[in-house]
């Protein structure tokens, strides 16, 4: 039995969440839903929906657009409030809105930031997960950081100067070097963030185009103050491949070969530490843009093996 597609807004763990609820109803015995987790951080979830909703019409799907992102309130007028903005809070909002569906398990599906959102809740909360997938995944935010230089230096035809080394000298002992941060700011003076995420994720330019016109569609701006919340928490500095030994629900990743931020060495990390099913496609960081048919294989055989 079919339900039509509730569009909610709801106050769930101190935040005004908007989520949609699509597929039929979540009768006992019926598989458990799929949860997207978007990505940016700060990102929504109306362009997955739009542009691969149709093909996951006979599941219970939740577009979940996350704390200050999309459609839901901004992070100002959460209990917690912007500047407290962590992992652990975003984590804590899914299993709040699992407990508002009344779903008894969930399927966490993470794209890009929203893997490590998907992989900390399957972590904590092993009883409510039934599998959970990634897609381009980002995990080790230090080694993101290095890559983005990386690519910086060769787009801008200059040597390759990491500051790792000079920020850990300067340290103070019992301090952390923030590497990290120091990296993604070298990449940025070398090239502005969104044309170097842009030569780095996309297949082709037609690719981009697509999406970027499915977000003038949505007009849904912003996520600015998720990013500057979770960077001022330390996001550049989190290394999550530790926690991966920890997880206890199968584990699938899908990953596009031309996506440069996540592919290869993000996802090494979840097939050596997690045991990751891994299915790399001829894709960017949003393989549904290039090639649905073969995205729509590899999450059904995620879903079902």
């Amino acid at each position: 039995m079919s339900t039509p597609d509730e569009s909610n807004f709801e106050r769930l763990n101190g935040a005004d969440l908007y989520f949609e609820v699509t597929g039929p109803q979540d009768t006992p015995g019926a598989e458990p839903p799929i949860v997207f987790l978007h990505g940016g951080p700060g990102y929504n979830s109306y362009s997955f929906r739009e542009l691969f909703g149709d093909r996951l019409q006979g599941r219970r799907v939740v577009y979940l657009d996350q704390r200050g992102s999309g459609r839901s309130g901004p992070l100002q007028d959460t209990e917690q409030g912007g500047e407290t903005l962590d992992l652990d809070t975003l984590v804590a909002d899914v299993e709040a809105l699992r407990e508002h569906l009344g779903a008894e398990r969930i399927v966490p599906l993470g794209h890009g930031f929203g893997a490590l959102v998907a992989l900390e809740y399957a972590r904590r909360h092993p009883t409510r997960t039934a599998r959970v997938i990634v897609v381009n995944p980002w995990v080790h935010f230090p080694e993101l950081a290095l890559t983005l230089l990386r690519e910086a230096a060769a787009l801008r035809g200059v040597p390759l100067d990491d500051p790792a080394q000079a920020v850990r000298a300067r340290t103070p002992e019992g301090q952390y070097p923030a590497v990290g941060e120091a990296r993604v700011e070298a990449a940025f003076a070398l090239l502005n963030a969104r044309d170097l995420l842009n030569a780095l994720q996309f297949r082709d330019r037609a690719s981009r185009m697509r999406l970027e016109f499915i977000d003038a569609e949505g007009q849904l701006s912003g996520g600015g103050e998720v990013q500057e919340a979770l960077v001022n928490q330390g996001l550049w500095e989190f290394e999550y491949p530790p926690f991966l030994q920890e997880l206890r629900r199968p584990l699938f990743v899908i990953a596009g070969v031309h996506d440069r931020t996540s592919y290869p060495e993000q996802v090494e990390w979840l097939a050596d530490l997690g045991g990751a099913d891994v299915t790399v496609l001829d894709a960017g960081h949003y393989p549904w843009l290039d090639d649905e048919d073969a995205f729509a294989e590899a999450l059904e055989e995620a879903l079902t093996r």
